[in-house]
């Protein structure tokens, strides 16, 4: 069963969402604004390097569970088949399960989704 607290999980879903909403930068053309050259994707972008960290400082069991939400929110297993999932998911580290999660295009709609196969939501936790 879910052990990870769900406040980790929809950290990780909010800076997921604040890297989403970014452009590329060959996306933006010299005279847009201030505000619109602040979303500008770069190499070291802050928010992507916070949520590395994030992650990179989670235990292996937590690695564990947020990997396997992720691969119940895009409809691979159901939460029933939560203990299946969590045995297919060996070492997180060797597996490099941190740079996996980061590359998951819509990772914070697939952990959302992963979570509300619990019943569990975002909006219940109060987040910074």
């Amino acid at each position: 069963m879910l052990s990870i607290n769900p406040e980790k999980v929809c950290y990780v879903i909010q800076k997921a969402r604040e890297l989403d909403v970014k452009v590329a930068p060959e996306e933006m053309s010299d005279d847009q604004d201030d505000i619109e050259r602040i979303l500008e994707d770069y190499a070291d972008d802050p928010t992507m390097q916070e949520l590395r960290d994030f992650l990179r400082a989670q235990s292996d069991d937590d690695l564990k569970e947020m990997l396997a939400l992720v691969w119940i929110g895009r409809g691979d297993y159901t939460a029933d088949d939560w203990d299946e999932v969590m045995g297919e998911i060996d070492d997180v580290r060797e597996r490099h399960t941190v740079d996996y999660l980061l590359g998951t295009p819509l990772l914070g709609d697939f952990l959302e989704e992963g979570l509300a196969a619990f019943e569990l939501a975002c909006s219940d936790y109060a987040l910074e």
